[in-house]
């Protein structure tokens, strides 16, 4: 007794966030849509978080997802674009927690291994891999891919992460 879940993956940036909704159900993923969030360089800090916010509750507003899943930050040497970028995926977690949706994280390589089969890939093998899994998906760029990759994570660890919840409360 399968039921369909809508999850969005999102791929958190400043500059550029990544969005992408699958239907998942049983072992079949769907693609619905992705695309990116954009923030404007020349405004300061407090208003591109804001275009961020407004415009994932724009999609998740749109597309209605059942699920939430981010990727976890990578810690660069550059300690101020670290915090930026933190400060983006506080409000990648923010929004769909605020829509009421469950949020897990993943990281980086555990999105690779997911959709790749190994943790160190690179971009062009996820891209080739996303229309093997969803030959039907549309993506622009590589946030929008990363998204999907991400959702795609989920949907694979989603029943693990559930079960281990029971188990845990048990």
């Amino acid at each position: 007794m399968h039921q369909t879940i809508r999850i969005i993956g999102i791929d958190p940036g400043l500059r550029s966030c990544g969005w992408g909704v699958i239907e998942t159900l049983g072992n079949s993923l769907r693609f619905v849509a992705s695309g990116t969030v954009t923030s404007d360089g020349d405004m300061d800090l407090a208003s591109r978080l804001c275009q961020l916010h407004d415009g994932l509750a724009d999609v998740i507003h749109t597309y209605k997802p059942d699920e939430a899943a981010v990727e976890q930050t990578f810690v660069n040497k550059d300690a101020v674009a670290t915090l930026k970028l933190g400060q983006a995926r506080g409000i990648a977690m923010l929004v769909p927690a605020r829509a009421g949706l469950p949020v897990s994280e993943y990281a980086p390589n555990a999105v690779k291994k997911s959709v790749i089969g190994v943790g160190h890939g690179e971009k062009q093998q996820i891209h080739m891999m996303l229309k093997i899994l969803m030959p039907k998906a549309e993506f622009k760029g590589n946030d929008a891919a990363d998204a999907l990759a991400i959702a795609i994570c989920h949907a694979h660890n989603r029943g693990g992460d559930r079960m281990r919840k029971v188990l845990a409360s048990a």
